[in-house]
């Protein structure tokens, strides 16, 4: 194999993730250690939608020229503000730290993912142990459940029985292990956890149907609300409380609270958990339903060992596993998912436990793996040349930057951004690989790859965005396409994104990223009714131009919520766009900017263009 066809494997999309290459209904029956092409698509057959390539037109080469030279400008621009003789760098030079890389410091200022990059050496160690104690059990559950067979008992054990074996034996496992790891992470504080699963527990399994789903929600809602306002319930405020009931109660609640783990503020991770907690009432709810119409697998004479990624979230799993609170909770604080994702449904964790995925395979791990530690070398470069987290935190004065450097700065603060919450997923998503279990991968497109507000949802926390589709979006009716229909859906967007934004943390600043993520899904929607690709068949490259000059509208305002909602608010957001539009040579340099991410969006959809030309239709 060529260095060429090896990279190309490595950033493939199937090494990704089989499901961007894989039809969400295809059942996957094998997959071999070998380069994979798309499964279930006839990549010779393409449809008529598709253009021909231009990537070897003299277009594409002015684009390339472009890239060539634009590219490496936007990167030392932010370089430049960096250095030591930089106007600002005393003010944010306490926030820098010691690197490793040429000698410079390091920015490690961000404390969301600076909490993950100081835990990496031992989180290492962990995925290397977990997974080989996971091993070590099933061989020994192995041997115990096929002792009788040495005493010459006759035994025929069908794939149903080898499944459900193999079921008990990671449930056990995943509970005991589950049990260990949130008490290490989170000391005394775990029953205040389990004390809270249990509840959900109950509201899902005991509760009439009628009243499950409104229940889980006002639950669910309730506690994230309670476990931000009580900072996670403080053994101290309780003990103060009740200490004149019990003197010693103050003095027992700061012991407790002096052992609260690794991680003492449980409640700020504890997001995730609500997710599951959720999809295990609802899959359990909607299972309620489809169990009185038979088994599925039975009727549509499915393999239980090869089904689609579709039918592993749809398919009830056995009725046993909804009653069952040791397996509830072996799901809900499943050790590699646990703090961050990504989030997998009840049906599929109770599915590819039972029956390994067989998308999993030695050489995708081990290439991802790879990928994923090139990203993470990728983050410590940018970290150690340039500053824009530290610049940014420190309130600096916006005038002595160009407009070019205020513009650098917001795009480069928005592509850590996005790569300090991949790396995280990336790494948990790979500890449940090497464990067994697969997944959604969170990330589909890098951030510069994005042009349709529709697409950047989809493709950014995918699994989330999954999950809000599955269980709010479709619940709430969706958003079906004409009239009010769109109406509707506009309003069904405007309840997600405020419970999206409020479920990341609840202050006005995301609550206004919400808000304005919608505002700007707008000018899209009525674009695409207002310009329908059906009417315009008969001028393919007019409509290509005006659908680029829409997207860099879209760019524009998706940078400016997502600056709102994660980086410098909206105070610093009126700083940055006043220091860049606020002369004329400013508004010069939009235009050149606004041409520039033309061109971008140009190659974006060509990109797109030839993944259709494989047979591969994302939507994003």
């Amino acid at each position: 194999m060529t260095a060429l066809a090896f990279l190309r494997e490595l950033y493939s999309l199937d090494t990704l993730d089989t499901r961007f290459t894989t039809p969400s209904s295809a059942p996957l029956k094998s997959v071999d250690e070998r380069p994979h092409k798309p499964i279930g698509r006839d990549v010779k057959t393409v449809s008529g939608d598709v253009s021909p390539s231009r990537w070897r037109t003299p277009e594409f080469y002015f684009y390339a020229l472009v890239f060539l030279f634009c590219v490496p400008q936007m990167y030392w621009a932010v370089v430049e503000v960096s250095q030591p003789d930089s106007p600002n760098y005393s003010k944010y030079e306490h926030l820098l730290s010691p690197g490793w890389l040429f000698g410079r410091k390091v920015d490690n200022s961000d404390g969301q993912y600076a909490n993950f990059r100081d835990n990496i050496p031992y989180l290492a160690v962990l995925v290397i142990i977990h997974p080989l104690l996971r091993r070590l059990y099933e061989r020994v559950t192995l041997q115990l459940h096929e002792s009788p067979a040495a005493n010459g008992n006759a035994k025929v054990q069908s794939v149903t029985a080898e499944a459900n074996l193999r079921l008990q034996s990671r449930v056990s496992f995943d509970f005991y292990s589950a049990l260990v790891y949130i008490a290490v992470l989170n000391g005394f504080s775990t029953f205040k956890i389990l004390l809270i699963l249990y509840i959900n527990f109950k509201i899902g399994t005991l509760l009439s149907r009628n009243l499950i789903s409104a229940a889980t929600w006002i639950f669910n809602i309730a506690i994230l609300f309670a476990n931000e306002l009580t900072e996670g319930y403080r053994f101290s405020a309780l003990g103060e409380a009740i200490s004149p009931i019990i003197p010693a109660a103050a003095s027992w609640g700061r012991f407790l609270d002096s052992h609260a783990g690794l991680n003492p503020r449980w409640e700020v991770l504890f997001k995730i958990t609500m997710l599951r907690m959720i999809s295990f009432n609802f899959d359990r709810y909607w299972s309620l339903d489809r169990s009185r119409a038979g088994s599925p697998i039975e009727k549509k004479q499915l393999d239980p060992a090869a089904l689609s990624e579709r039918d592993r979230v749809a398919m009830p799993a056995p009725a046993s596993t909804y009653t069952s609170f040791r397996t509830y909770v072996a799901y809900i604080l499943y050790p590699p998912l646990y703090l961050a994702g990504p989030i997998v449904t009840f049906n599929d964790y109770i599915s590819q436990s039972m029956y390994r995925a067989p998308s999993i395979t030695a050489r995708r791990t081990t290439l991802y793996g790879i990928r994923f530690l090139l990203t993470l070398f990728c983050m410590e470069f940018l970290l150690h040349t340039i500053y824009v987290v530290a610049i940014s935190k420190s309130s600096p004065d916006w005038s002595t930057y160009t407009p070019f450097q205020l513009s650098m700065l917001a795009y480069f603060n928005l592509n850590i951004i996005w790569l300090k919450l991949m790396i995280p997923w990336r790494f948990f998503r790979l500890w449940a690989l090497l464990d067994g279990i697969d997944p959604p991968e969170n990330m589909i497109r890098c951030m510069s790859d994005n042009y349709s507000a529709f697409g950047f949802w989809r493709s950014w926390h995918r699994s989330f965005n999954r999950w809000t589709v599955r269980y709010l979006y479709v619940p709430l009716g969706g958003g079906p396409g004409g009239g009010t229909g769109k109406i509707r859906g506009i309003f069904n967007m405007l309840l997600v994104f405020s419970f999206v934004a409020l479920w990341h943390d609840i202050n006005l600043r995301l609550l206004m990223w919400g808000w304005l993520v919608v505002l700007f899904v707008l000018p899209e929607v009525l674009a695409s009714m207002a310009f329908p690709r059906s009417k315009w068949t008969a001028r393919p490259e007019a409509y290509r131009v005006l659908c680029g000059i829409g997207a860099v509208v879209n760019i524009l305002m998706m940078m400016a919520a997502n600056l709102v909602g994660f980086a410098v608010g909206l105070d610093g957001l009126m700083g940055l766009l006043h220091g860049i539009i606020g002369s004329w040579h400013g508004a010069v340099f939009m235009f050149g900017a606004c041409f520039a991410l033309f061109v971008g969006v140009q190659v974006m959809f060509e990109h797109r263009e030839e993944e259709k030309r494989n047979g591969i239709r994302l939507k994003c």
